[in-house]
C-alpha cells in the first residue's frame, strides 16, 4: 500500500509539473497570437482547465510536504504536548473541511456535467472533479498527519507546520 502511495504522489507531482508547464505554454501562446490579431479561444478555456488541476495538486503536494504557511505566534511558546493536542484538532477541523469539499464537490461536479466549455467539448465537470480529487488526497495526507501526531505523542519535539 505504501509503494502505491508514494508511486500516487510521485504521479501527482509530475502531472502538476507538466500540467503547470502547459498552462504557461497556452497562456503565453494566446497573448503572442493577440499580438498578430489572431484569437484562439481554446487556449484559454484549456489553460483555465490546467490551472485548477495544477492549483488543487499542487496544494495537496504543498499540504503532504508541509510547505503551507502556517502561524504559530502563540503556540510555539506553549508545552509541548499542549501543541499536539492543539495540532491534532487544527487537522481534525482541517479533515471537516475537506470531507465537506468532497461531499459539495462531487455534488457540483455531478450538477456540471451537462455545462461544457465555450470553445472545447470538454465537460466542465472534469475541472470541478479536480478540486475532489485533491481533496480526497489531502483527506490521506492529513490521516498520516494525524497518525504520525499520535504516533509521536511523547517525544519532545513538535510536529512541524502543525498550527
Amino acid at each position: 500500500m505504501r509503494k502505491i502511495y508514494h508511486a500516487f504522489c510521485r504521479a501527482e507531482v509530475i502531472i502538476c509539473g507538466i500540467g503547470f508547464m502547459f498552462l504557461i505554454f497556452f497562456v503565453f501562446m494566446s497573448a503572442i497570437l493577440r499580438f498578430f490579431r489572431l484569437s484562439m479561444s481554446w487556449n484559454i478555456d484549456l489553460a483555465l482547465f490546467l490551472l485548477a488541476w495544477t492549483a488543487f495538486l499542487g496544494a495537496d503536494i504543498a499540504w503532504r510536504s508541509g510547505q503551507l504557511v502556517g502561524v504559530d505566534l502563540v503556540t510555539r511558546r506553549f508545552p509541548v504536548k499542549v501543541q499536539k493536542v492543539i495540532s491534532i484538532a487544527i487537522y481534525l477541523i482541517i479533515m471537516v473541511a475537506l470531507v465537506l469539499i468532497v461531499v459539495f464537490g462531487i455534488s457540483l461536479a455531478v450538477v456540471e456535467r451537462v455545462r461544457t466549455y465555450q470553445s472545447i467539448p470538454i465537460p466542465y465537470s472534469l475541472m470541478t472533479i479536480s478540486l475532489v480529487v485533491a481533496a480526497l488526497s489531502m483527506i490521506h495526507s492529513t490521516i498520516l498527519k494525524i497518525k504520525r501526531c499520535v504516533i509521536n505523542f511523547n517525544r519532545k519535539e513538535t510536529e512541524g507546520g502543525a498550527a
